[in-house]
């Protein structure tokens, strides 16, 4: 399925209106649909998984700001460490330091989104309210001297309850303002939250940057069982 370019500038242009940022999901597929994009001025692009991200940024334009939104293993992140513009799901304070660490081998500074669990379903990462309150104000961050925390991210429940979806979302955003307070100078400005389904309700509850894919790609191209 080609790109849905008509939805893009839509969605594009109704997000720029509201001051959130659009990141195009393009996981699984190939490197000429995102060059549709690209062609038309957009450089956010989200990628799940660490091979397919390395590859892509090889062969696609220096310019293309990658933001790797899946869940990520300590011990890949040497492989993104020196080009990843953000990283969205970091979900402890043990992948916190792993980045720190390779940032530091790259005399780079990486831009990170924590992770919040917010959903029903258990399988989803990321810290709870408590442990988050925690890590903010006990000063360690301060130690992380080549990571900037930028601000949450959340995935909502798989859930067609807008009631649900919408308590979700409103609780992530109550985080995000308490976590505020310990970034004074205004760095911690992006709350990622909202997807292709979901997206609208998320703005309404105070997103500042979506992960949108099918919408605009499709569905995704899984390789088929063997």
């Amino acid at each position: 399925m080609p790109v849905n370019i008509s939805a893009y500038q839509s969605i594009q242009a109704t997000l720029v209106d509201q001051g959130v940022t659009l990141i195009a999901v393009s996981k699984t597929k190939p490197k000429e649909e995102l060059m549709e994009l690209y062609t038309l001025g957009h450089r956010s692009f989200g990628e799940n998984y660490v091979q397919e991200l390395v590859d892509k940024a090889a062969a696609l334009p220096k310019d293309i700001q990658w933001h790797f939104i899946g869940h990520l293993q300590s011990n890949k992140v040497k492989y993104i460490a020196p080009f990843v513009f953000m990283i969205h799901g970091v979900d402890s304070e043990k992948l916190l330091q792993e980045i720190n660490k390779q940032a530091v081998k790259q005399n780079r500074i990486i831009d990170c989104l924590l992770q919040v669990h917010i959903a029903t379903e258990e399988t989803k990462f990321g810290f709870d309210g408590p442990a988050l309150h925690e890590l903010l104000m006990s000063g360690r961050i301060a130690s992380y001297t080549n990571i900037r925390i930028r601000g949450l991210m959340g995935m909502a429940s798989f859930s067609e309850d807008q009631a649900l979806l919408s308590q979700e979302f409103y609780t992530l955003k109550t985080y995000f303002d308490k976590a505020q307070q310990a970034f004074p100078d205004g760095s911690f400005d992006t709350l990622s939250m909202g997807m292709s389904s979901d997206y609208a309700l998320a703005i309404s509850k105070g997103s500042t940057m979506v992960r949108i894919g099918s919408l605009l790609f499709g569905a995704r191209n899984y390789p088929a069982p063997k």
